[in-house]
């Protein structure tokens, strides 16, 4: 939960940074960066669920598969926001922080399995 209210709020943050015209009339390409860290981090908690309901075990690797991508995405992400020309790119390094203790309890959660 913490995953994702952090990525609504620094890229709500650097949404109004980056939504303005460059003086060549286009926009930053970043920007879409920022509504895709919102959907990745909004689709970690049902992939977790999914996984855990989940009776078969090739059925459940293939939800813990789906989260290994998101996040994984999700990190790539952060990692491209933090080049942006924003100062919400500050709070970045936070997001990644969250997500490499989210890992560590992903790879023990996913051995319970």
């Amino acid at each position: 939960m913490d995953i994702i209210m952090l990525s609504r709020s620094i890229s709500t943050y650097i949404n109004h940074d980056l939504s303005y015209l460059n003086d060549d009339g286009s926009e930053d390409s970043n920007i879409y960066f920022t509504g895709d860290i919102i959907q990745q981090s909004s689709n970690l908690a049902p992939e977790i669920i999914n996984a855990e309901r989940e009776r078969f075990s090739d059925k459940k690797h293939q939800h813990i598969a789906s989260l290994d991508r998101l996040t994984s995405q999700l990190y790539s992400n952060c990692k491209r926001l933090e080049r942006s020309k924003s100062n919400g790119r500050d709070y970045l390094p936070i997001l990644r922080g969250e997500l490499k203790k989210f890992r560590k309890l992903q790879r023990s959660w996913m051995m319970t399995l």
